[in-house]
């Protein structure tokens, strides 16, 4: 199947930018419960959340995070069927590595590759065999 209706740089961005605050607030009032400091400079448990959050929401909501919810996109497999957990996982824990072991230099090229590219797809993207686009699921995905 060929790559529909992509997500560019910008609604993306405004995803994350959403999705970091949440997570953030979130945490920071798990920290403030446990500790007593809503967000402190060490290493806290809590930091696995954002990251359990952004593999397991879009599992159990048709791609969607509540960021790319409210931006009107989601992800799929490049197929566009709903992502399952090996995508995700390569998606986002693998990418992760990716991007540390370049220093940042990978991240750098995948927002150039969102903005340039006519698939819109990033270096995750191709990672976990995924896209990004703004075609909401099927209705038969909702039954």
């Amino acid at each position: 199947m060929e790559i529909s209706n992509p997500a560019g740089f910008w609604n993306r961005l405004g995803a994350r930018i959403i999705d970091s605050i949440l997570m953030s607030v979130v945490t920071g009032l798990i920290t403030l419960i446990l500790s007593g400091e809503f967000l402190g400079d060490d290493y806290d448990p809590t930091d696995g959340i954002g990251l359990l959050y952004g593999i397991l929401l879009p599992l159990f909501w048709y791609g969607y995070t509540i960021g790319k919810r409210l931006t009107g996109v989601r992800i799929v497999k490049k197929n566009g069927e709903n992502v399952g957990i090996w995508n995700m996982l390569l998606r986002e824990l693998v990418s992760a590595f990716v991007y540390v072991f370049t220093l940042g230099i990978g991240l750098i090229v995948s927002a150039f590759m969102v903005g340039l590219r006519e698939d819109k797809r990033a270096i995750h993207d191709f990672i976990g065999g995924t896209y990004v686009t703004y075609d909401p699921p099927e209705k038969s995905e909702h039954a």
